[in-house]
């Protein structure tokens, strides 16, 4: 990368992470490329939900990444593989970035690790070159650690799960180290590509997920599992299980239904006892609408 694309890179991204402190929606939506400000509401939200945490932070840009997209047409798949690899694939200073239906143009990516405000967290750009300026193309906050543990955490826990033969928390346990370590789903390291093998090395025939859907039996009847995946509630870690419910309109049916599921979920797979603090279920209509129900597991008969 050229050493001027270098420093445009980080000055714009370092620009943008202040008005993003300071809650500046506005003056971040004018330096937005056309799409992104047509439709800024997602971006709003994301900065509104960081900006006390990022108003008391430092932020300290990782070395940066230069995408170009040739072409005259949008590309379905952008595959972009930056840096050194070896025979074994990426090495620890590479990434890969897989971006669906992404116009021509020049773009950068670039990674603020943010500290000081008492958690820590990443927040990537997505800037794209417009003249000679870069336009914010995609904003990504993430946390980098869960429940007070970061990514190695819950590595460590996982692998000891696996040695217990508890594959069920230890897939579970891998998918939220991998979440902690990505500062983006579009973007693969040498270390979430680890990861990842580790996960379908183990992954259970019987948890929903990536399209598949379970069937968990209550009595004569069948709820259809969509999502199983482990949530940080403060200092709890919770598994969270979403089903296809047909209405949640009736709040004290949606949670008698939620209720018969924690407790099925947890009887047919026991081992949950030891990896969380509790079960949250929640009942989702064809609209996309929801309803939730926590259950401590000491509650849990």
């Amino acid at each position: 990368m050229d050493a001027s694309v270098k420093t445009a890179l980080e000055t714009t991204a370092k620009r943008y992470f202040d008005l993003a402190a300071r809650g500046d929606t506005n003056t971040l939506k004018q330096n937005s490329i056309p799409p992104v400000a047509a439709s800024f509401g997602g971006i709003e939200a994301a900065i509104k939900e960081n900006q006390v945490a990022f108003s008391s932070a430092n932020a300290k840009a990782r070395p940066p990444f230069e995408l170009i997209a040739e072409g005259t047409e949008p590309l379905a798949r952008a595959e972009f593989l930056c840096g050194v690899f070896g025979k074994s694939g990426q090495t620890k200073d590479s990434a890969v970035f897989v971006l669906p239906n992404l116009p021509p143009g020049k773009y950068g990516v670039v990674i603020l690790d943010v500290s000081g405000s008492g958690d820590a967290r990443t927040l990537t750009f997505v800037l794209q070159q417009a003249g000679d300026d870069w336009k914010l193309a995609g904003y990504y906050a993430r946390p980098t650690v869960a429940a007070g543990h970061d990514a190695g955490w819950f590595i460590h826990s996982a692998q000891g799960f696996r040695s217990k033969s508890q594959n069920h928390n230890a897939w579970l346990y891998y998918r939220e180290a991998v979440a902690l370590s990505a500062p983006v789903d579009f973007m693969s390291t040498m270390a979430t590509d680890k990861l990842y093998d580790e996960i379908q090395a183990i992954k259970p025939p019987d948890v929903p997920g990536d399209g598949s859907i379970i069937e968990l039996n209550v009595g004569s009847k069948a709820y259809r599992l969509t999502e199983m995946f482990a949530l940080a509630v403060g200092n709890d870690i919770d598994v969270v299980v979403k089903y296809q419910a047909a209405d949640v309109s009736d709040a004290a049916l949606a949670f008698r239904e939620n209720s018969a599921v924690i407790q099925a979920l947890v009887k047919k797979f026991p081992e949950l006892r030891d990896a969380f603090a509790g079960v949250v279920a929640r009942a989702v209509d064809p609209s996309g609408r929801d309803y939730g129900t926590l259950l401590a597991m000491k509650d849990i008969k």
